[in-house]
């Protein structure tokens, strides 16, 4: 909040710069104030128009505010100004959104072979594998992911491909992948971001005294951090009261997190791990037994999908309103909720725990 203060100033002390402008949309989309960072950025697209990384920021903003057809079009008007450097990414996240699955794999071709490049596409690879059920591939996936960041020397970034993997084997049900991958990702770095990412994934896994051991040293080691403070330990300290079935003191801690659960917590064009406040709050009120309250949460991630795209959690927010639907007594739209997911993950990995228990629970519906 004081860094912002502080480019707010110097977007008036130098008014003819992109620089604060830049930064300060940069802060907006942190905090999930996405109007404002599109206005910050149309602001030093204005200033810099043929600084390429403001055209690739501006294509980003608008898919967050799933405004998926200006992203489009400003992004194939970048190309045409030849302003379209290192837009793969987002143009992978527009392909997402729209189903269009030969230009993912556009997009992922176009990356291979660039070191510093591909290893995001392959992430992003393995999230979209991951959201249709397809936990072989996806793991594949991160596997090239992590080795190529590891390749182009960015250890960091591979542990924090580790660390995805992780959570995503731990809300799929697998606590000994989830463990083994969240090693792996300790072993190769440490960072905030991926830090969080593994203590989520253990808290989820149900090792909660690993986990709680991260969540104090986060707390510890960025004793300022706005975002560790206002996204990050409520969502670690909030899961760790739901597995501890505690749903109201899992509540109560994320009330904190409320103004800035939108945001994009680790900023960067990997969409991960946005919406967790979000998704842990709704598994909060399943577990208070109060149905509305998390279809109202479930829904949010839904609704969000330009921020929340290829996460698993998109894909479980299905599978989870329909559980919250059927708490509630609304049986027919418990079925339908039931029903997206299962076609969803119509060709998903047969053995997966999270979809036996789906195919259980919607059979007990009929």
């Amino acid at each position: 909040m004081k860094a912002r203060r502080s480019f707010e100033l110097i977007a008036k002390m130098y008014p003819r710069s992109e620089y604060a402008h830049t930064i300060l949309e940069d802060f907006s989309n942190i905090l999930g104030q996405y109007e404002g960072g599109l206005n910050e950025c149309l602001e030093a697209l204005r200033l810099g128009p043929f600084n390429s990384i403001l055209h690739r920021h501006i294509v980003l903003t608008y898919l967050l505010l799933n405004r998926v057809e200006d992203a489009a079009a400003i992004a194939k008007e970048s190309h045409a100004k030849g302003l379209d450097s290192n837009l793969a990414p987002v143009l992978y996240a527009i392909a997402f959104y729209r189903g269009d699955t030969a230009e993912m794999a556009r997009q992922v071709a176009s990356a291979a072979g660039k070191p510093g490049e591909e290893d995001l596409l392959w992430a992003l690879e393995a999230d979209t594998a991951a959201y249709f059920g397809h936990l072989g591939k996806a793991r594949e996936f991160s596997h090239r992911a992590a080795d190529s960041a590891e390749r182009a020397g960015e250890k960091e970034t591979a542990a924090g491909y580790y660390a995805a993997s992780a959570l995503r084997e731990a809300l799929f049900g697998d606590a000994y992948k989830a463990r083994q991958q969240a090693t792996t990702a300790k072993r190769h770095s440490t960072g905030r971001d991926m830090d969080y990412g593994v203590a989520l994934a253990l808290a989820y896994a149900g090792d909660a005294n690993r986990a709680q051991a991260l969540a104090d040293d986060l707390a510890k080691k960025f004793p300022e951090d706005t975002i560790v403070h206002f996204t990050y330990l409520p969502t670690l300290r909030a899961r760790l009261a739901v597995s501890r079935s505690n749903p109201q003191q899992a509540l109560d801690v994320l009330g904190v997190a409320a103004p800035y659960e939108l945001g994009l917590s680790a900023y960067s064009f990997y969409n991960w791990p946005n919406l967790y406040p979000v998704y842990v709050r709704g598994e909060a009120y399943l577990a208070a037994h109060k149905g509305g309250e998390a279809v109202a949460e479930f829904k949010k991630i839904l609704d969000h999908r330009g921020i929340v795209l290829n996460e698993p959690i998109s894909a479980l927010a299905h599978l989870q309103l329909g559980r919250a639907y059927a708490m509630s007594g609304d049986t027919p739209k418990a079925r339908a909720a039931y029903q997206d997911f299962l076609v969803l993950w119509k060709d998903a990995d047969p053995g997966t725990p999270v979809l036996k228990q789906a195919k259980a629970e919607y059979a007990k519906l009929k």
